[in-house]
This record gives structure tokens, C-alpha cells and sequence, in this order.
């Protein structure tokens, strides 16, 4: 089978596409053949090495396909399911073996496409807008990179919730984005500062939570504009991590809340994955979240797929085609 494997981390040259043998399913597992691939930030961390993984490693942690075989003890899912999964490497090839467990069968009315591009983004939105903070209507939210691939996705949900939404993007054509998805407020913040803009919208109040996938240079002013008890959830680093800093600070600015959430521990039981996936899966199917697929590469292309989404010139979600 081919796949692109990593022997040594660093850009995206060290993306190779090999042959492999296909993969065996044991006991446990399934045999899945691969029809979409996501491409997400957490594999350019691992493809740079800024996420340790031992070498050498096929990329990719988000795919949706077909069941070709199963192992001898499963019977979650059989021969023949369309299925989806995120969270287990190896997702960049055209075969992969999966736990059974963390497989989830994706629904009539549902694509392939689809489901590789919304199981780890829009799960990721869904957990940040209903559990890590569970918005309510007439809540604010603040939202960074409210054009990318999360960033879409949240901000609709947010807006089906009834949340009052302002969104920081780059440029008009992704304001533009982020307004049809449902933000009341857009801020341009390569043109205002969106700390002070952000004050002016809420007059003085603060919003409720910030939901900050950016880090570095965002981070701090961000903590400014939470109204006490409020919560920072920064659950990304696309400009650099966040320098340490002094818990008392959260103190002074009124005892609000930082967290620093993942996924993989809002799936951590197959019954939280299964419910959670079919959340997202139902609000496609009823056509109240829509996905903007930005651009679908073979899978030989990887390095480009890498090279755009590391450049920031891409809005929603990028897939990988075996």
C-alpha cells in the first residue's frame, strides 16, 4: 500500500510516500480501507517533532473508509460499514488497522468526505461548546481564527446555541466566512485591536469565555477580556506556545479560569466517542452544520497540503485522497 511515512522529523520534506505492506487486523481490530484523510495542526506537530513520536512513523490521525476485514472478537463493526475514527496515527496511507472500539460507523446522509473532515475539528467544537464550556443563550464568546477549520465549525454551533459570537479573522474574505457561519461581530485584527474592539462590543463587560486556538499573540489579551469567572480555553498554539506565567494573575483579573483541553479526553470511553460523533454526524445530516472543504490533495501531495496549512492560507479543512 502506499503511505507517507516520516524516518526523521523536520518541514514537510521529510514526508515520504513508500510502499507498505498492508496492515493485519488481531483480535481487536478492523481493517479499514481508506477513502479520506484529514489534515490537521497535530500533524505538523508530530511531522516536526514538536510532539515526540518513535520514528519511524506513517502521519495522519483522521480518516473515514470502508471495513475490509475485522479481526477474530469484533463485532462493534463489520465488513462492509462505512466507518470513521481520529486520535490513532497512521491515517496518511491507504490502509490502516483500528482499534474496533474507536470506530464510528457513519450515518446514511453522512460522506466519507464528510466524516473525515469533521471527526476531530468538529468534534473538537462540539466538546468546547457544549462540555469544556457549555454556552447558553444570550452568553458572549470570543473565537480566534474563527475562519479555520475548528473555527467555522464552533462558531456555528455557538450561534445555533444562541450565543452571542465575535470572531477575530486576518482578512475581509475570511470576515466574510465567519459572518455567514453565524458571528454577530468580526474583527479584522490585522487592522484593529481586537482587545480594544472587543471591550467597546461588550461594553466594558468582558465576554464569557475565549476560546483561543492562536496562543503566543493573543493569549495575554485575551485574559483582559474575560468578565470575572469567566473561562480562557486555549486549546491550540498556531502562533507559539504561551509563555509561563503567574497563577495569581487569574486572581486579579477576577477569578476567572484557564484550561488547556484535547480531544482525547473528552472520547476517553467508546460510549463518549459514539455519542459524541453522532452529535456532529446528526447536526450534518440536518444540514445545521456545514463544512467548507477547502482543498482535497492526493495523497502523494502531502507536502503541499502541509506547506498550505502551516502558511496560513487556508480556511476549513484540508483532505487527503489515497
Amino acid at each position: 500500500m502506499k503511505a507517507i511515512q516520516v524516518k526523521q522529523t523536520g518541514g514537510p520534506e521529510v514526508m515520504e510516500l513508500v510502499d507498505l505492506p498492508v496492515p493485519q487486523p488481531k483480535s481487536n481490530e478492523a481493517l479499514v480501507k481508506i477513502q479520506a484523510v484529514g489534515v490537521n495542526f497535530i500533524d505538523i506537530y508530530n511531522r516536526s517533532g514538536h510532539y515526540k513520536q518513535p520514528l519511524p512513523f506513517v502521519l495522519g490521525q483522521e480518516a473515514a473508509g470502508t471495513v475490509s476485514a475485522v479481526g477474530a472478537d469484533v463485532r462493534a463493526v463489520a465488513v462492509g460499514d462505512r466507518v470513521a475514527y481520529t486520535m490513532l496515527l497512521g491515517s496518511y496511507a491507504e490502509f490502516a488497522v483500528v482499534p474496533a472500539d474507536r470506530l464510528v460507523k457513519i450515518p446514511d446522509g453522512v460522506t466519507e468526505r464528510d466524516a473525515a473532515a469533521a471527526m476531530l475539528q468538529g468534534m473538537t467544537a462540539h466538546y468546547l461548546s457544549h462540555d469544556t464550556w457549555p454556552l447558553k443563550k444570550g452568553q458572549t464568546a470570543l473565537v480566534h481564527a474563527a475562519a479555520g477549520g475548528v473555527g467555522l465549525l464552533l462558531v456555528q454551533m455557538a450561534h445555533n446555541i444562541g450565543a452571542r459570537v465575535i470572531a477575530t479573522v486576518s482578512t475581509e474574505e475570511k470576515a466574510k466566512l465567519a459572518r455567514a457561519a453565524g458571528a454577530d461581530d468580526v474583527i479584522l485584527y490585522t487592522q484593529t485591536d481586537f482587545e480594544a474592539e472587543t471591550k467597546r462590543l461588550t461594553n466594558g463587560k468582558g465576554v464569557d469565555v475565549v476560546y483561543d486556538s492562536v496562543g503566543k499573540t493573543t493569549f495575554d489579551k485575551g485574559l483582559n477580556l474575560l468578565r470575572p469567572r469567566g473561562l480562557m480555553t486555549l486549546y491550540g498554539g498556531s502562533s507559539g506556545p504561551v509563555a509561563p506565567f503567574d497563577p495569581l494573575i487569574l486572581t486579579q483579573k477576577g477569578s476567572i479560569f484557564l484550561t488547556r483541553p484535547s480531544l482525547g479526553a473528552y472520547v476517553i470511553t467508546p460510549e463518549e466517542l459514539q455519542h459524541r460523533a453522532a452529535a456532529v454526524f446528526g447536526m450534518i445530516r440536518d444540514g445545521k452544520l456545514k463544512l467548507r472543504i477547502e482543498h482535497i490533495y492526493p495523497l502523494g501531495q502531502a507536502q503541499q497540503a502541509h506547506r498550505d496549512l502551516e502558511g496560513r492560507k487556508t480556511t476549513g479543512k484540508l483532505l487527503l485522497f489515497p
